[in-house]
């Protein structure tokens, strides 16, 4: 009889939470899952819309090879610029919001306004917004002007990397814009650190610079790669990306192939950032 009604206990267990999740379910399978699916089934027809129907030719991988091969300059001339721009953003991005974090976490006079002044550009600046700064020429450094950097930069840099890193410094203020949510998580994280432990390190004579690369550091490394995660995603969907103005209506099956080759380029990046953060834990978690 007690083995009858645990069953029962979790049986309707499971279908609580079926019915719980089944709202995500039907919204993934109906506004996600669907439209991917019709996609990638787009990206290997050529597509023609006529006013009664939509008809379909199978060309296979026509898309992708125009796109990969006969007309590269989109992904060779255009994306590898952006990434190059993305490899320097990213670490500018993580270090200011640590930095931030960590002094926010301090207790001085106005902490919560200054909370609400570092998170403000994550609720106003949209993509049209921060795309119409970088067409002004808004969010770049004086600096720059004044210690002729960008001269230098075309000297001594190679042109690979010249280019990227002047449109990275040209709009330095707006990068550092996206970085109020990865504050708000480091700033989270920082708050789960025990205080007993810092604590115990200042009475064993540890100082603030021991304090943050023994504890601080490691204790957020968690919070490091999710903000890492985070970022690469949201860099993929800077206003300056090109391929997310090539994605249109003009041409369905080119633009899917085009996204399809974008997301597997993006899942790439996420899995190597798996793979890593999957090392350095089975390291950090090995000395421990």
């Amino acid at each position: 009889m007690k083995w009858g009604r645990k069953l029962e206990a979790n049986t309707l267990r499971k279908v609580e939470g079926s019915l719980f999740i089944a709202p995500w379910v039907f919204g993934f399978l109906t506004f996600v899952a669907f439209p991917l699916g019709y996609s990638l089934y787009m990206s290997f027809h050529q597509v023609k819309i006529t006013v009664s129907s939509v008809n379909y030719s199978f060309i296979g991988l026509q898309h992708y090879r125009e796109i990969l091969i006969a007309n590269g300059s989109l992904l060779y001339e255009e994306l590898l610029p952006f990434l190059k721009e993305s490899a320097m953003m990213i670490p500018i991005i993580l270090v200011f919001s640590l930095l931030v974090a960590i002094l926010l976490n301090l207790r001085f006079p106005g902490r919560t306004l200054f909370r609400v002044v570092f998170f403000l550009p994550v609720i106003f600046s949209s993509g049209q917004i921060v795309q119409e700064f970088i067409a002004q020429g808004e969010g770049s450094l004086s600096i720059m002007e004044t210690l002729r950097i960008d001269y230098y930069l075309r000297e001594y840099v190679p042109a690979g990397w010249a280019a990227p890193i002047q449109k990275v410094m040209s709009s330095f203020v707006l990068v550092l814009w996206y970085s109020g949510v990865q504050i708000l998580i480091f700033l989270a994280g920082r708050q789960t650190l025990p205080a007993s432990v810092y604590e115990a390190s200042r009475i064993d004579g540890s100082g603030p610079w021991n304090t943050f690369w023994k504890i601080t550091l490691p204790g957020l490394v968690p919070y490091i790669f999710l903000n890492l995660m985070y970022t690469v995603v949201d860099l993929f969907t800077f206003p300056s990306n090109p391929i997310i103005s090539r994605v249109n209506t003009t041409n369905y099956g080119s633009s899917s192939a085009l996204a399809w080759i974008y997301f597997t380029i993006i899942l790439t990046f996420v899995l190597f950032v798996l793979a890593l953060y999957s090392r350095v834990d089975k390291s950090i978690s090995g000395k421990r």
